[in-house]
């Protein structure tokens, strides 16, 4: 079950840092974009850190207070949340 959930966190981690660059790729060319809400939804099923690494790594959204806030407040809550079932 473990390995699982760590295999889980791993995959979506870097679905959520690989969206980022993706993002920013297409931003720079002035093309489609992906979603804001994709990009947070990516974060809050589990890839926060892979959002937050992305958008400091790709200097992406780090203008923006729903995500230089809104991500590191998601992480806070699902670090929040395994301690207490840890408990």
């Amino acid at each position: 079950m473990q390995t699982m959930i760590l295999l889980y966190l791993l995959i979506v981690n870097a679905v959520a840092f690989l969206l980022m660059l993706v993002d920013k790729q297409k931003a720079r060319k002035k093309l489609w974009r992906i979603p804001e809400s994709t990009l947070l939804l990516s974060a809050a099923i589990g890839g926060s850190v892979g959002a937050l690494a992305g958008m400091y790594t790709f200097r992406h959204k780090t203008r923006h207070p729903k995500f230089t806030l809104g991500v590191p407040a998601i992480l806070a809550v699902q670090i929040l949340g395994v301690f207490l079932m840890m408990r």
